[in-house]
């Protein structure tokens, strides 16, 4: 019975040193996690900052993808405007080339017309000549055709230019040329002689009228301005 006594004393000392020491741990936990009321404060007032800060980082975002937004569309319309610039600059040059203000160069065809061998015995010699109407009706195709610039014997011609007949000659901007009549085109070389070419077109219409027609394609033409033209 002593010796039960004993160990039951014994087993009661220990269990309460460790409910005791179990209490005293757990208060300095609570003590040790326990936060003053200063403490809270600040802590809610750092919170506080941060969504504040958080908040002006989400205004500062979108007022900088408005700002990127508007610097696309500037730069877009920047490149438009060179764009269009670029297609004015090419327009206006293409316009200079018909006044025939620049000097220019580049493939092209050169056509000669010339006075058909006169027979007494065929008829009147006027048949057998050529007219202004032969010299037009090769300048339109050419035009049509996609010509960028023309010259009757090294005569460069504008949008007002005028060909009239004038016996045995014929008078270009005032200027008289005789037969034979060299036409000259700087465009395309392939789709020019196409379309004077074609079964039908100018050539069979001049050769019909007793017109000796011949077509050269040459790789460089050049044309000087116009006289009285500045190159501007």
């Amino acid at each position: 019975m002593k010796i039960n006594r004993v160990i039951l004393s014994l087993v009661f000392l220990v269990l309460g040193f460790m409910i005791a020491f179990s209490y005293q741990l757990t208060k300095k936990q609570q003590s040790d996690t326990s936060m003053t009321d200063h403490e809270w404060e600040r802590t809610i007032q750092l919170r506080n900052d941060l969504i504040d800060l958080e908040e002006k980082n989400r205004q500062l975002q979108k007022e900088l993808n408005e700002k990127q937004a508007k610097i696309i569309a500037i730069e877009n319309e920047m490149a438009e405007n060179e764009k269009n610039l670029s297609k004015t600059a090419k327009e206006a040059e293409k316009l200079r080339m018909i006044l025939g203000k620049v000097k220019v160069q580049g493939e092209g065809v050169i056509v000669t017309l010339n006075d058909g061998n006169y027979n007494h015995e065929e008829g009147n010699v006027n048949n057998f000549i050529v007219h202004e109407h032969h010299v037009l009706k090769t300048v339109n195709e050419l035009y049509i055709s996609g010509a960028e610039a023309i010259a009757i014997n090294g005569k460069r011609l504008k949008n007002n230019s005028y060909i009239v007949c004038d016996g045995p000659v014929i008078t270009v901007d005032g200027e008289q040329f005789p037969a034979p009549f060299i036409i000259s085109a700087i465009g395309d070389k392939d789709k020019l002689e196409k379309a004077l070419t074609i079964q039908g077109g100018v050539k069979d219409q001049l050769v019909s009228d007793n017109i000796v027609f011949k077509l050269e394609k040459l790789d460089r033409i050049v044309m000087d301005p116009t006289l009285g033209n500045r190159a501007d």
